[in-house]
């Protein structure tokens, strides 16, 4: 059985949030998001998530909490929700859990999420993978010191309208990734980072795409917490979450 409760949730946000695991939206029930969240702690699922949950409450959203994946076999609830945000490093899920989220986004329902928490986990489940359209196979040994560059198709998107290129010193990932994604950043990996030898190797940061009616996107910076509150990091996150959410208009980038 899912755990999507009213149980007090760590970290609460700021004074005058409700730091339980539903949060309604300040004027009442809207748009609803599922963050789920568990798996490997060292990507700090609990503390990660909370950063996003006052700005998914500012932007109107009534938020719960799953710690627990057979909230993915809940039809109903996921029907009924417009953006999961997903937070769980490595991991399993069964047949039926990748069936019933993956139905849910193609039928609509949102995707999105950073780092570990989509792309270094539920190796065994094809179908998640194509729908989130990568995977993480490797990054150096040590922290990397290395620019995200906007893509020029991608500096007049509404996540990274206004944000420049930028530096940033953390895991640099290394992914196999979908031709049919919008990339809106990217990096370069060196020779000797990557393994293979010969001359650098783009590879995508930030992407988007479409999976059916469902919107996804993904992000390949969040390692740490400190890396989601770098103010770049931080604002194209809070961006591409609200941007996955449920489309009205399935027209608008």
């Amino acid at each position: 059985m899912s755990r999507a409760t009213g149980d007090p949730a760590q970290g609460a946000g700021p004074a005058g949030r409700d730091g339980g695991l539903a949060t309604p939206g300040p004027d009442g029930p809207g748009r609803r998001a599922l963050v789920v969240r568990g798996g490997w702690e060292g990507h700090a699922p609990v503390e990660t998530t909370e950063l996003f949950r006052p700005d998914l409450v500012d932007a109107g959203f009534e938020v719960t909490v799953a710690e627990d994946l057979d909230v993915y076999l809940d039809q109903d609830l996921l029907a009924r929700t417009d953006l999961v945000v997903q937070c769980w490093t490595q991991g399993t899920l069964t047949a039926e859990q990748s069936a019933g989220l993956v139905a849910a986004v193609h039928a609509g329902t949102g995707f999105a999420g950073w780092h570990g928490g989509v792309l270094a986990t539920f190796p065994t489940s094809p179908d998640y993978l194509r729908m989130v359209g990568g995977t993480f196979l490797f990054h150096p040994e040590e922290f990397v010191e290395y620019e995200v560059v906007v893509e020029p198709d991608g500096a007049d998107h509404q996540i990274m309208s206004g944000i420049g290129d930028f530096t940033i010193a953390t895991e640099q990932y290394w992914m196999l990734t979908d031709a049919h994604n919008q990339v809106l950043a990217s990096t370069v990996f060196a020779p000797a980072d990557g393994g293979h030898g010969g001359p650098p190797v783009p590879m995508p940061v930030v992407w988007t795409r479409t999976w059916g009616a469902g919107r996804v996107f993904v992000s390949a910076l969040g390692h740490r917490l400190a890396d989601l509150r770098q103010p770049a990091v931080r604002t194209l996150t809070r961006r591409g979450l609200v941007w996955a959410s449920r489309a009205t208009d399935p027209t608008t980038r």
